[in-house]
């Protein structure tokens, strides 16, 4: 007997790397926008995002111990889900609207499909796609800028300053024909949701997780660049840079190339496979925002996406060694 050997199923390289700790760079990256989203909106912004993260922890939690199951929350994916559906509200989102959503995401995409490794979508897009079907007029309901903060500095309760004032995002004005300021685009003194609308605290965000390795640059960049060149092709401006900065500023591209669409789970593993991703999800996008009815369509580009990676693994992946191989001629 002590002569056998253990043998097991490949593959049987190991990495220090855990779960745990790519889970908390995420949500460590994502300060950046959060804080100034707390910022741009002010003290709400952080009741939604302490919603948003609560309801998605306790639902794993609760769902796991009815299910006698092994509690993973300790793990951060619930932690980042939540922090993720938050930046894609607006602050004026009522907060059991965004409970709401949260357990969503958890329990129906998340959960039920066997839990983190095996959901078939990003959990966040999910709920997000979710609220907009649901409350569409609330999704939608974006608070100018610095109201909210000046609300309750006048004495007002973070939920007395919600009110029903719509104003338009730069992208739905770019769409109707109006003139945007790019530099405030960068940096994010516009109205949107709460952690998309600073292009800049997110890309400080995205370095962190390109120096710590958790994230490559191709996904993103494909993204990005094939977006920008379906936008030259068919946007009707050319060559025009300020349009152009416009688009790749706003709307959650940034947001969505660097943190959702680069989702281990829901992402294809393969280097060719991540380039035809990034490229369909470029194209998809330019297409809902140039001849569909939103200015935005990051969020479904990305959800859809998810929806062909089987897809795309099954046609990237390499052959085995020896296996379908065309023989030699003799």
């Amino acid at each position: 007997m002590s002569d056998m050997y253990n043998v097991s199923a490949s593959p049987h390289a190991r990495s220090k790397v855990t779960t745990q700790r790519i889970m908390f760079d995420v949500a460590l990256a994502l300060v950046p926008a959060g804080a100034f989203g707390i910022y741009n909106f002010g003290l709400r912004a952080l009741v939604v995002m302490l919603v948003c993260v609560g309801a998605c922890v306790l639902t794993e939690f609760v769902y796991e111990k009815l299910m006698k199951k092994t509690v993973t929350i300790m793990d951060g994916s619930a932690l980042v889900t939540g922090l993720l559906l938050a930046y894609n509200l607006p602050v004026s989102m009522p907060l059991w609207m965004a409970f709401l959503g949260s357990v969503f995401a958890i329990l129906i995409v998340k959960m039920v499909f066997g839990g983190l490794g095996q959901n078939f979508m990003n959990p966040a897009l999910g709920g997000r796609a979710f609220l907009v079907a649901s409350f569409g007029s609330y999704m939608n309901n974006f608070e100018p800028v610095k109201k909210v903060a000046t609300d309750v500095a006048g004495g007002a309760t973070p939920w007395d300053a919600v009110d029903a004032v719509s104003s338009a995002t730069p992208l739905a004005m770019l769409k109707n024909g109006e003139t945007v300021d790019i530099l405030d685009m960068f940096i994010g003194n516009i109205n949107g949701t709460i952690g998309e609308v600073s292009a800049l605290a997110i890309l400080v965000g995205a370095a962190y997780l390109v120096i710590r390795k958790v994230i490559s640059l191709r996904i993103p960049l494909t993204y990005i660049l094939s977006f920008v060149v379906f936008m030259i092709l068919f946007g009707g401006k050319g060559l025009d840079v300020n349009f152009l900065l416009a688009h790749v500023c706003g709307g959650g591209l940034m947001l969505g190339a660097f943190f959702m669409a680069t989702d281990y789970v829901t992402s294809p593993i393969t280097v060719g496979g991540q380039v035809i991703f990034g490229i369909f999800l470029g194209v998809l996008t330019g297409i809902f925002r140039v001849f569909g009815g939103s200015s935005e369509g990051v969020s479904y580009a990305i959800l859809m996406g998810n929806l062909i990676v089987p897809l795309i693994e099954k046609i990237t992946l390499p052959k085995a060694f020896g296996r379908e191989g065309r023989k030699h001629e003799k």
